[in-house]
């Protein structure tokens, strides 16, 4: 929860080639207390079977900058995409282009003010992704 000196993050993927959320990817969770300052790692999670990290360390007093890691690349793997693929029929086992991820790693980076919680929500297909602040 956020506080009126800290700002909170919480985040899911949803796997938009699929239509379901993402379970079991890594995130690190870094942040920093001005634009020249260097990165803080302050730990991780992995998202559950709904897509959602919960635990999300909280973030210290005084930071401005936030990263999001998002180590995609394992998801994608072949024997994980044929396990969706089977959970859901319609979705293509093989893609055109090889297997795995063309961005084996996502990383985002937004700015925080103190008493603010930012739900950062990640869509993901293995040629693309998006992100936005939610709510």
């Amino acid at each position: 929860m956020s506080t009126e000196t800290t700002a909170s993050v919480s985040t899911h993927i949803l796997d938009t080639s699929v239509g379901r959320p993402a379970g079991g990817v890594a995130v690190q969770l870094s942040a920093r207390p001005g634009r020249e300052a260097r990165w803080q790692a302050l730990g991780g999670s992995a998202t559950d079977a709904d897509g959602r990290c919960k635990d999300l360390p909280a973030l210290p007093e005084g930071i401005t900058h936030v990263r999001l890691d998002f180590a995609v690349e394992s998801y994608f793997e072949p024997q994980a995409t044929d396990r969706r693929a089977e959970a859901r029929q319609d979705a293509p086992a093989h893609r055109d282009s090889g297997t795995g991820a063309f961005f084996p790693e996502v990383a985002v980076t937004f700015a925080v003010v103190p008493g603010e919680h930012y739900h950062v929500p990640l869509l993901l297909n293995p040629f693309g992704y998006s992100v936005y602040r939610g709510s």
